[in-house]
């Protein structure tokens, strides 16, 4: 079978996968290597659920039931070919270093893959409302992090499927390989994918573990030793560049990783994040580009001025003016050789403008806004913090970091699929992506498919008790940033 050139991991993670090829040629770098990355440590280690949750997830809306033994065979043959599927958590003996990832022997895949039956009468709002609560479900932390679930007796033979993943297991760039892998672009089954095999591996215990890492250490510690001395070096013979060096990387600090920026909105100080409430909305692609390239900014600068523009009206809804907001941003930290899956990104934290009213004046600003802070010295600043957090009590990583998602809004932006696809015969029709609510009162996520651009809100309920309400203000604020487009064809 011959195949396109597989994209370098980078490319793959910021475009769509073109064909069932590539995303084949392309799995078998998902997900590379037996040791967690220190932020997923971090993840890992600090998690407590639900109100410190890592739990990333996706809903399919699907325009009938799949095959259920398609779906179960689908499954089966993706988590052959991604092996990360298969494995479970190892910690260390003593907390020296990440943990490891090594095979589950007692797999079991009718554990990960369910079917449920929604009573009648089944619409969007029941979905959803399974949605939430399965997401808050804490995983069993002594199997693999994923749970794919069927979801059935929708109305007019519709259905839907729930997936969900631990962020240490993948973050949203990297999920969307992983995900196209169950999916097709034809209703047909597919009979000419590559047999995966059952790879072996040694099965290290817990006591194995701390013995490798601290070799490792100890043959790294000459070339730690050789750059701190290099270091010191320079510094000693250029102080005055050393010190502004010191200084720019202090302010750059002090703009991207600040707790808060600005003060909070009064409204959301109960948050808890224990009661998760979803939300979702939608739009025309073509229309938020239309609107995004008249105000000299990207989709994705359109999106959160569309999200900014809610939050403003929900604040008047309640009597309350608020010109700025903390809000926090994943920026990708992916290089050009970095394998697909695991989690790399930088939280970079700024005041969002609310209160500018014009949306095409706030599309601008959030332009301006992410340029700056994607050439921020500091923006990897966490990269030198998290090997230290994890290796302190784990309660003392997770106060740290509460304190720096503290912020009011969070939102992400993922690439998706611009052709139809489908899962075991059954063609999705939206795709709603979801994040963990870590600190945050809302995080709002983005993803395009098929032409749509589909929106996915998590709201923590203790501090939004009228979610209704704030999803109804976001349809208006996305609908101002969409009235772009025809204000400027008028002038």
């Amino acid at each position: 079978m011959s195949a396109r050139k597989p994209k370098r991991a980078s490319q793959a993670a910021l475009d769509p996968i073109r064909s069932n090829e590539e995303a084949w040629a392309l799995a078998g770098e998902w997900g590379a290597g037996d040791r967690m990355t220190e932020l997923e440590t971090l993840m890992w280690r600090s998690e407590r659920h639900p109100r410190q949750s890592s739990t990333i997830s996706v809903l399919m809306m699907l325009d009938t039931v799949p095959d259920w033994d398609r779906l179960h065979a689908a499954h089966e043959w993706a988590t052959r070919l991604v092996p990360r599927t298969r494995k479970r958590v190892l910690e260390p003996a003593v907390p020296v270093g990440p943990p490891a990832w090594v095979f589950d022997p007692a797999f079991d895949l009718d554990y990960h893959l369910r079917r449920v039956s929604l009573p009648a009468p089944g619409g969007l709002a029941e979905v959803l409302a399974f949605a939430q609560g399965a997401a808050m479900a804490p995983f069993d932390r002594t199997r693999p992090l994923w749970e794919g679930t069927l979801v059935e007796g929708l109305p007019d033979g519709r259905a839907a499927y729930f997936l969900k993943l631990h962020h240490a297991l993948t973050d949203g760039l990297g999920g969307v390989p992983l995900v196209s892998l169950i999916q097709s672009r034809r209703r047909e089954h597919t009979d000419d994918k590559p047999v995966a095999t059952s790879p072996h591996e040694s099965r290290p215990d817990a006591r194995w573990l701390v013995v490798e890492e601290l070799a490792e250490q100890v043959r790294a510690l000459p070339s730690a030793a050789g750059k701190l001395l290099t270091s010191g070096a320079r510094a000693l013979a250029h102080p005055a560049t050393a010190a502004e060096s010191a200084l720019s990387f202090a302010g750059s600090l002090r703009r991207t990783v600040a707790p808060r920026p600005v003060p909070g909105s009064p409204l959301f100080r109960g948050r808890t994040g224990r009661s998760w409430r979803f939300g979702v909305m939608e739009c025309p692609l073509a229309d938020l580009d239309a609107a995004a390239k008249a105000a000299g900014g990207s989709v994705n600068d359109a999106a959160i001025a569309a999200l900014l523009g809610g939050m403003r009206r929900y604040h008047e809804w309640h009597g309350v003016e608020l010109d700025e907001m903390p809000m926090t941003m994943p920026v990708s930290l992916r290089k050009s050789d970095d394998p697909m899956g695991g989690s790399k990104w930088a939280g970079a934290t700024f005041a969002a403008p609310i209160g500018t009213e014009d949306p095409e004046e706030r599309i601008a600003a959030i332009r301006g806004i992410g340029l700056s802070l994607r050439v921020e010295p500091a923006l990897d600043s966490m990269s030198a913090l998290v090997p230290v957090l994890n290796r302190v009590p784990s309660a003392v990583g997770a106060a740290v970091g509460r304190l720096s998602a503290a912020t009011d809004l969070s939102t992400s932006n993922l690439p998706g699929t611009p052709y139809p696809i489908y899962l075991a015969g059954a063609k999705v029709e939206r795709t709603y992506p979801f994040g963990p609510l870590p600190g945050v009162a809302v995080m709002a996520a983005m993803v395009s498919h098929a032409g749509t651009c589909c929106f996915g809100m998590n709201i923590d309920h203790a501090a939004v008790p009228d979610p209704h309400v704030l999803v109804d203000r976001m349809r208006e604020g996305l609908a101002e940033v969409l009235a772009v487009t025809r204000e400027t064809r008028r002038g």
